[in-house]
């Protein structure tokens, strides 16, 4: 079941980083791919400067700014 939730998270995650960066979703998939590693991302970001969130709205809020992390270093990498 954790892992549904992890799937789940993601989804909605790079659906917010979709939206933040693009101004629409990026599709199913690419919520999905955005949003997992993007959590990856947030997460290892927040440990990295001491704070944690509990609970499925702090999961998807780090997972989040992580996706959105990612989405503006892809930006960058194509302009160059």
């Amino acid at each position: 079941m954790e892992f549904v939730w992890f799937i789940v998270v993601g989804i909605i995650a790079g659906w917010i980083g979709g939206v933040v960066m693009k101004g629409r979703g990026l599709g199913l998939a690419g919520n999905l791919v955005v949003g997992v590693i993007g959590a990856l991302v947030g997460g290892f970001l927040f440990r990295l400067v001491g704070v944690s969130a509990g609970g499925l709205v702090g999961s998807i809020a780090i997972a989040a700014v992580g996706a959105i992390v990612l989405l503006v270093f892809v930006r960058l990498i194509r302009r160059i």
